[in-house]
C-alpha cells in the first residue's frame, strides 16, 4: 500500500494529486510516505515550492513500485477473467416490465454464453434500485430514465440498452391524447405521473387523474372496463396485454433503458457477462 502511495506521488509531482486518485485525505497520503521512508532509512521526497519532488532514491523506488503493481494488477485481471466468467454470482435490481421481458431473455442468453454465473434477482422501482447499487447490495440496476432526466449521481456509470415507446391505452382503436382532454385518467407512480403530464402538456391540457395504480394488469383492467385511459411503455404492454384494449404508439416519447453500475471501471468480468447479455436481450418487439 506504501509503495502504492509513493508510484502515485510520482505521477502526480505532489501530495494533493495522489490523495485525490488515492481516495484517501492528505494525511494519510503524507503518513504512509513517512513510514515508507522510515522502513527504507532514505530520503524519498524534496519538498519544490507548494509541490514535491523525488530524491533519486524516491525515483527508483517508485519506479520498482509501478513496475510491481502494474504486474499484479495484470494478474489480478487475468485471473479475474478466467474465474469471474466460470463461476460467481451478479445480483440485479429492476421493475417488473424489466424483470417480464428484458430480463428472462438475458438470463437465457447468460445460461448458453456462461453457465457459471448465477443471476440472482430483485424488483424495485428505478429510485431503490439505485439506492441498494449505491450501497452495494446489489451489482446492476436495470432502470428508465426520460430524455430529460438528469443523472442523479455522476458516479453512476450507465449503459443504454434500449429505448422504450410510450403508447396511449384506451378502448378505441387508432386513438389520439387529443379525443381525451376531458376523459377520466388512470395515473401511477411519482415517475409515470411525471410523464404521464409531460405527454397531455404536449397537447395542451392537464389530465384529470381518477384512479392510481402502478400495476400493468389493473391499470389494463380499468381501461377495459371504461373508468379512464392510460398511458403505459412498451415493455408494460410486453409483459401483459388484455386483448380488449386498444394501444396508440405516441412519436416522439420515450423512456431510455439503462443498465447502471456503481464505482470505477472496469466492472467485474460476470457483470460486464450480463451486461452484454442485456444488450443482446433489449431488441424490441412489436406490442400491437
Amino acid at each position: 500500500m506504501k509503495q502504492k502511495v509513493l508510484a502515485a506521488v510520482a505521477r502526480h509531482g505532489s501530495v494533493t494529486g495522489a490523495a485525490k486518485e488515492l481516495h484517501y485525505s492528505q494525511p494519510s497520503v503524507s503518513h504512509h510516505l513517512s513510514r515508507l521512508e522510515a522502513a527504507t532509512g532514505v530520503r524519498l521526497l524534496q519538498r519544490i515550492g507548494r509541490g514535491v519532488r523525488l530524491t533519486p532514491e524516491g525515483q527508483l523506488l517508485a519506479h520498482r513500485a509501478a513496475e510491481i503493481l502494474g504486474r499484479v494488477d495484470a494478474a489480478a485481471n487475468e485471473l479475474a477473467a478466467q474465474v469471474g466468467l466460470q463461476a460467481g454470482r451478479v445480483r440485479l435490481a429492476a421493475n417488473a416490465s424489466a424483470l417480464s421481458t428484458i430480463v428472462p431473455a438475458a438470463v437465457a442468453t447468460l445460461a448458453r454464453a456462461h453457465p457459471g454465473i448465477e443471476l440472482s434477482l430483485i424488483e424495485q422501482h428505478p429510485v431503490e434500485a439505485l439506492q441498494l447499487l449505491r450501497h452495494g447490495e446489489i451489482d446492476i440496476a436495470l432502470v428508465f430514465r426520460h430524455a430529460d432526466t438528469q443523472v442523479e449521481d455522476e458516479e453512476f456509470r450507465l449503459v443504454h440498452i434500449a429505448d422504450d415507446p410510450i403508447y396511449l391505452v384506451s378502448r378505441r382503436p387508432g386513438d389520439s391524447l387529443a379525443n381525451h382532454r376531458h376523459s377520466a385518467w388512470i395515473g401511477g407512480c411519482e415517475r409515470c405521473q411525471s410523464e404521464l403530464n409531460a405527454v397531455c402538456r404536449h397537447e395542451g391540457f392537464t389530465p384529470r387523474i381518477a384512479s392510481l395504480s402502478d400495476d400493468m394488469v389493473v391499470v389494463q383492467a380499468l381501461v377495459a372496463a371504461g373508468s379512464g385511459v392510460t398511458t403505459l411503455p412498451g415493455l408494460a404492454l410486453r409483459a401483459h396485454r388484455r386483448p380488449d384494449v386498444h394501444v396508440t404508439e405516441l412519436t416522439g416519447f420515450h423512456r431510455r433503458i439503462h443498465a447502471a453500475t456503481y464505482g470505477d471501471p472496469p466492472d467485474p468480468p460476470a457483470v460486464t457477462a450480463v451486461l452484454a447479455a442485456l444488450t443482446e436481450a433489449s431488441t424490441p418487439l412489436p406490442v400491437a
